[in-house]
């Protein structure tokens, strides 16, 4: 009897889990599917998702293209690498792409085997979609019928087939041990730093399973002690009796906490216990800038800067220490310096500069959820109390002088005749290569150091889409400037910061983004509403949102104080600082009006580079040359160029052609020589005495 009640409980499992596991998969479809009807429908889809790589407009509609690093943990440079390193035998390896949908848009790269094989199925997942409506209708209409009829035969062959299956013997043949043992080797090391975390929908599949299984054990145990009430008595008298035994077994119980791991490369490749946390049993990707570095081979290292009104800032490094050249690259709005590295070794600035000998420096702004100060109970409301003024009065500052005093140190270090060749002059020369609001906070760093005759210490400045003028813009953009405007007095004090305040909603979005990703249509839409919301800019915004420093963790917010300086920019139509009114304003600038910025352009001393995006809607090419116009009224030696892309392809997307001018203009600037500082030693002789 009590075998019959197990094979019963057994089937209507199994049959419970299939019929939950296949109405989820439904519903999913359904909704993946109205989707691709609303995408098919809505105007001005082609434009907004022809800039994003693996979107094309066919019946079976494809997902925004993560960075290379997401999808395949790591570039398919370092793939191949491992993958010689693995498979030594290894006689010829594949140079195609593997993804005939995208000719002629990337370059070809080395192709792992296991990269080829997800391929395939993902082909093959793709045909069996085409008969997948069908084969579902029709299930959910026979379903109750296949269900009864096949309900005696199920309990028949579970009544029968009572024997183990039999494990692999250990005579086993050496040779497919050897196989076994490489391609797990294999998977290790190209997916320990794969995206690995699970969508909302595969969340909702295992949460499902795990309730079907405990309710089933509830009712297994409860049968059990009815069928055998002897063996329940003598259970429950044991916990009567023995309390400390009890605990203990609810501690074994709980055993499965710990879960049987080989790390790779120990001493010692026993099998050890690792503890479980609740971050990795919520499977979300909180991977950092250094994890990225790291994990593509490259050196790294964290440097925390203080700036003077008591904010920690995180200056990351790619170093190259004994280098006379460096490069500060700093990232824009809503934005970490995950941007500058994650399209991988290939088509990353931050790589591609080190490896043209650059010493690279990652700022980062203020503005962290984390809420990063010297004072640990600072307030939510103090910490968001900033604008875009201490962007480049303070943080670019404090970075910067942090670069200056680690190049100076470690040049003298590895060259101590340095002193005597270069006198007092910098031993090195910096670059910046600035994003969005990046470049307006290294353009109001430079100006304000020049009125304040400090030295700023740039050599040049590559600015891609630079903030500072916005009068043209969207209707979009417009509303919510006299939003910004009108509501100050009301929301600055409730509304401090802008960033998503709780754990759980953090977490969401982390998981959304994998949904959008793994369901096409629904990215597609997600993707062409948030375009709309920005005037049609064509940048992945989908892709972005899955980058792992939205995590649930932490995340880049923005100060109300920020968007409100915007706003105002943007009515005044000029590039100043942030108006305070009247009364604080003669407090902190000494007129009653900003200081306008733009004015200032003639106290630039150096190159700047100027790059405008055509299909830019959120800084339209018309506002960069604005600023070159402003430039080159004031006899400031600067450069305007302009590519085919929209806003975030300057950093998150892989553009060959952006990437090699960045590089071109970058080289443009070499170390200082001593013959050229000689000449400048006699120029600046000259002025004294015409002085």
């Amino acid at each position: 009897m009590q075998r019959f009640v197990d094979n019963v409980l057994a089937v209507t499992k199994e049959s419970v889990k299939t019929f939950t596991y296949e109405s989820l998969n439904n519903i999913v479809r359904l909704i993946n599917g109205i989707s691709a009807i609303l995408l098919a429908f809505l105007p001005g889809k082609a434009t907004i998702l022809e800039g994003i790589h693996g979107w094309e407009l066919r019946p079976t509609f494809r997902g925004p293209r993560f960075p290379r690093w997401m999808e395949n943990g790591v570039s398919s440079f370092n793939q191949f690498v491992h993958e010689l390193s693995v498979d030594s035998d290894t006689s010829s390896v594949d140079y195609s792409s593997g993804e005939e949908d995208f000719d002629g848009i990337h370059p070809s790269t080395p192709s792992s085997q296991s990269s080829r094989v997800s391929r395939a199925s993902t082909s093959a997942n793709y045909e069996k979609h085409q008969t997948g409506w069908i084969t579902c209708i029709l299930c959910w209409i026979l379903f109750p019928a296949k269900f009864l009829l096949g309900l005696p035969f199920r309990l028949g062959h579970f009544s029968c087939s009572r024997v183990p299956k039999s494990h692999s013997t250990p005579n086993q043949p050496l040779r497919l041990r050897s196989i076994k043992r490489v391609h797990t080797l294999k998977e290790h090391i190209v997916h320990r730093a794969t995206d690995r975390r699970r969508g909302v929908i595969e969340d909702l599949h295992l949460a499902i399973e795990i309730f079907i299984e405990a309710v089933f054990d509830v009712v297994h145990n409860a049968a059990h002690c009815i069928l055998s009430p002897s063996k329940a008595f003598r259970i429950v008298q044991k916990w009567l009796s023995y309390g400390s035994s009890s605990t203990e077994g609810i501690h074994d119980d709980f055993s499965d906490a710990f879960v049987q791991t080989a790390t790779l490369g120990e001493n010692d490749p026993a099998v050890t216990e690792r503890k479980t946390t609740f971050h990795q049993s919520m499977n979300t990707d909180a991977r950092t800038c250094q994890d990225v570095i790291t994990e593509l081979g490259y050196p790294y290292e964290a440097i925390h800067v203080v700036t003077s009104d008591g904010y920690v800032l995180l200056l990351e490094r790619i170093p190259r220490r004994d280098s006379r050249k460096a490069v500060y690259l700093q990232h824009g709005i809503l934005d970490t310096s995950m941007g500058w590295v994650s399209n991988g070794v290939v088509g990353s600035p931050a790589f591609a500069a080190y490896d043209q000998g650059y010493d690279v420096f990652l700022g980062n702004f203020r503005g962290l959820v984390s809420r990063e100060h010297v004072d640990k109970n600072i307030s939510s409301r103090q910490y968001w109390r900033y604008s875009i003024n201490e962007h480049g009065t303070e943080d670019i500052p404090a970075l910067i002088e942090k670069i200056h005093e680690i190049k100076t140190s470690e040049l003298k270090l590895s060259h101590p005749d340095l002193d005597e060749e270069i006198g007092k002059d910098q031993p090195y020369k910096l670059c910046a290569i600035c994003h969005s609001l990046g470049g307006a906070g290294i353009l109001m760093y430079v100006v304000t150091r020049q009125i304040e005759e400090k030295p700023h210490r740039l050599s040049r400045l590559i600015l891609l889409s630079p903030a500072g003028f916005h009068d043209d813009s969207n209707l979009v953009f417009t509303m919510v400037e006299y939003v910004f405007l009108f509501l100050a007095p009301i929301l600055a004090p409730i509304v401090p910061g802008i960033y998503i305040p709780t754990r759980f909603f953090r977490m969401l979005l982390n998981k959304l983004a994998r949904d959008f990703h793994n369901y096409p249509a629904v990215g597609g839409l997600v993707q062409t509403l948030m375009s709309y919301v920005v005037g049609g800019d064509s940048s992945n915004w989908v892709g972005v949102l899955g980058l792992p420093h939205y995590n649930m963790n932490d995340m880049p917010g923005v100060s109300f104080r920020v968007a409100h300086h915007l706003a105002q920019m943007k009515r005044a139509g000029r590039f100043r600082l942030y108006d305070y009114g009247s009364a604080i304003n003669m407090e902190v600038y000494g007129s009653p009006e900003p200081l306008d910025l733009g004015e200032y352009y003639g106290l630039i001393d150096i190159p700047v580079d100027l790059v405008a995006g055509h299909k830019d809607k959120v800084i339209r090419p018309s506002m960069v040359r604005k600023h070159y116009k402003l430039m080159k009224d004031s006899g400031v030696e600067v450069s305007y160029n302009e590519f085919e892309y929209a806003h975030l392809d300057f950093t998150f997307s892989h553009r060959e052609e952006v990437l090699a001018y960045v590089m071109s203009r970058l080289l443009l600037v070499e170390p200082t020589s001593k013959e050229q500082l000689n000449e400048k030693a006699e120029r600046l002789k000259k002025r004294q005495v015409n002085s």
